[in-house]
């Protein structure tokens, strides 16, 4: 399966537990199997943070991550970080400073100290080697939440979200935990502004429309309405046309066939494969798939190629995916 290298850790573990599971049941060369559901719904705009007053970082701290209640007995001087999203937010929030490694596909913002640690399977020796005092995954992988423990370092896991306020939820606590809970505090009203306001420029008037949300065309894999850009596509009213192919075991991101897709005739589609490394994916060369010339969003050249990164991410450049969707619907006819 070709997916992009640079995808946030937690996307690509989504990925990779989909498709060992379908290629353990997928008939070859079969459609998936649909099963019958409603349309989601048109989702109202993320709700507006609640307004946080000047705090004064103070330590030790506690919050509770995903693995638990995780106490930080000093301001974090030397900060690791596993995922691309938790970089991003570090960075974004003013933590850079204190963060001595990043893992291997953290590459923004330009100049982080990206190494060869990585999220998805991380060697405690070799993150030990930072003398970090604090360390932020987004999933507990090879023990490392244990493993680190034993040496007496802290370690946040935040894995990705499905939802707006959870991204602004992640970066909160991200803030409360490096001593910059204002920052983040800042960074968040902000982006429910730039979210907001994106979405009541294009209103109502795309609703009902269908989409395909394109992750990885070697197979073909999407996401649905139970993922974080399912939740934004929500935002706009847009039917998702992967929602009725998904089974549990795809953790949001099943496997369709070119048939499904096809048959599908879906109005809209939005590439989040454009690597070069992977066969860049645009929408003229999704035009010259054989057989998809009928489908109305090739046929009407409703097509948009994303930002890779930003597409699979969740961290503070969430509102220039959502600006992108939003541009991409007023470029319609009529739009």
């Amino acid at each position: 399966m070709r997916t992009p290298k640079r995808l946030s850790a937690a996307v690509l573990v989504a990925v990779a537990t989909a498709a060992a599971t379908a290629g353990c049941t997928a008939a070859s060369g079969s459609p998936t199997t649909a099963a019958s559901g409603t349309a989601p719904t048109s989702a109202a705009p993320a709700a507006s943070p609640t307004p946080t007053s000047v705090l004064i970082p103070v330590f030790p701290t506690t919050v509770a991550a995903t693995n638990g209640t995780v106490t930080i007995k000093s301001e974090p001087r030397r900060i690791v970080s596993l995922d691309p999203t938790a970089t991003e937010d570090l960075y974004a929030i003013g933590a850079g400073s204190q963060v001595v490694a990043v893992d291997q596909n953290s590459d923004w913002p330009v100049g982080v100290p990206t190494t060869s640690l990585s999220g998805l399977t991380p060697n405690i020796a070799a993150i030990a080697k930072y003398d970090p005092s604090l360390v932020i995954a987004a999933q507990d992988s090879n023990g490392l939440v244990a493993g680190l423990a034993k040496l007496g370092i802290p370690v946040l896991i935040e894995p990705q979200v499905t939802t707006v306020a959870d991204v602004y939820a992640q970066i909160e606590q991200i803030g409360s935990a490096t001593g910059h809970a204002n920052q983040a505090a800042e960074v968040v009203k902000n982006m429910h502004e730039e979210i907001n306001d994106a979405v009541r420029q294009v209103g109502t008037k795309y609703r009902g429309m269908t989409y395909y949300w394109e992750v990885s065309s070697g197979p073909y894999y999407s996401a649905t309405s139970a993922t974080l850009v399912g939740h934004i596509m929500d935002m706009f009213g847009l039917r998702n046309i992967a929602d009725k192919a998904a089974k549990p075991a795809d953790n949001g991101y099943p496997k369709l066939s070119k048939r499904y897709i096809v048959n599908a005739r879906p109005h809209l589609i939005f590439l989040a494969d454009n690597e070069p490394a992977y066969g860049t994916q645009t929408p003229a060369v999704v035009a010259r798939r054989a057989g998809w010339a009928g489908i109305p969003a090739v046929k009407n050249g409703d097509v948009f190629g994303l930002n890779d990164d930003v597409a699979s991410r969740w961290g503070p450049r969430l509102p220039s995916l959502v600006i992108a969707i939003t541009s991409a619907l007023l470029s319609l006819t009529g739009g």
